[in-house]
């Protein structure tokens, strides 16, 4: 097995995941509410304008994790995927604690870590950056 081969796992796993997130809030993908279903809960818990709200971590996160997946710009894909995390521990997931069993931060701070790792080691021989 190759380090190259473990960088490409963890990109495509995590940038796909983003991707599909973003796609929730923005086409109602995936199970997800749109941007009308999602910017509505986002103004129910003090975001507002929820629609706009929904729209920029709907793209960051999409646009992020494609580029994650892609490993091209892995550093403003990094920074994409840590400022949509950071807005999630602020308004939602702080107040809970850390563990992910009660909402709290611990699934945010993980992809944090992983996107910060690879922004600083690189994406790897199989990726178009």
């Amino acid at each position: 097995m190759s380090i190259a081969l473990g960088l490409l796992i963890i990109r495509v796993i995590v940038g796909l995941t983003f991707a599909g997130h973003g796609a929730q809030k923005l086409f109602g993908w995936f199970g997800g509410y749109g941007l009308k279903g999602t910017g509505g809960w986002m103004d129910s818990i003090g975001l507002k304008p929820g629609v706009l709200v929904a729209l920029l971590a709907g793209l960051a996160e999409l646009v992020g994790g494609l580029l994650f997946v892609l490993g091209f710009w892995m550093v403003p894909a990094a920074v994409l995927i840590v400022l949509t995390m950071l807005g999630a521990i602020m308004s939602v997931h702080r107040k809970n604690g850390y563990w992910v069993t009660q909402n709290g931060m611990e699934y945010n701070i993980i992809l944090i870590a992983v996107a910060i790792g690879l922004a600083l080691i690189g994406a790897g021989e199989y990726s178009i950056g």
